[in-house]
């Protein structure tokens, strides 16, 4: 946890300081807000509305918090835990939510419209491929791919053990190369 953050968590815990704790949020905000529109396909609303439920929950559950983890990493599991109780809240089916946007990315000059056309087929693939995990592969995989961070970071925010999002990871892998095989790009030129 940053200098910054641990005096200002220790002014809102001593004081019930509104205003410290008003700039954890804005510090905070635009990470738990990412993560959760990748766990909640891109649906900006469902996602605001979820990382404002997460930052209330962390408010009230602030004088329980112990700086021997990171607040950022305190915030990415409940606002995790916020998804996962949504999730079963609607009782959406595990393939209604999807972590990341899994279009490929185009190469740096003017692309041709076949190759446009075979990154959406591509990016459509790879969105529905992902439908197939369970909300915490997807969350391993966010975490780990998406967001870059170690076995152990995703592991926190996930609040499971690290072995637990290895196996997370490997079973999706799995998953992934099962429903991405009979997926092969177009092809064009001469053979």
């Amino acid at each position: 946890m940053t200098p910054d953050d641990v005096v200002l968590v220790a002014r809102a815990q001593a004081g019930d300081d509104r205003r410290a704790f008003a700039e954890l949020v804005r510090r905070h905000q635009g990470r738990v807000r990412a993560l959760l529109r990748r766990l909640c396909r891109e649906d900006a609303a469902l996602a605001d509305d979820l990382a404002q439920d997460a930052f209330v929950q962390a408010w009230r559950a602030l004088p329980t918090f112990r700086a021997e983890a990171s607040f950022a990493g305190w915030m990415q599991r409940i606002a995790y835990n916020r998804f996962l109780m949504h999730v079963r809240a609607t009782r959406a089916p595990a393939a209604r939510t999807l972590p990341m946007d899994a279009t490929p990315e185009l190469p740096a000059e003017a692309p041709s419209p076949a190759a446009l056309a075979e990154a959406a087929v591509a990016g459509a693939e790879v969105r529905r491929a992902l439908d197939v995990l369970s909300p915490a592969e997807r969350m391993a995989i966010v975490q780990c791919y998406y967001l870059g961070h170690s076995h152990e970071q995703a592991a926190a925010a996930m609040g499971c053990p690290v072995g637990t999002v290895k196996s997370h990871i490997f079973r999706a892998r799995g998953k992934l190369k099962l429903a991405l095989a009979a997926w092969a790009p177009l092809t064009t030129g001469e053979p």
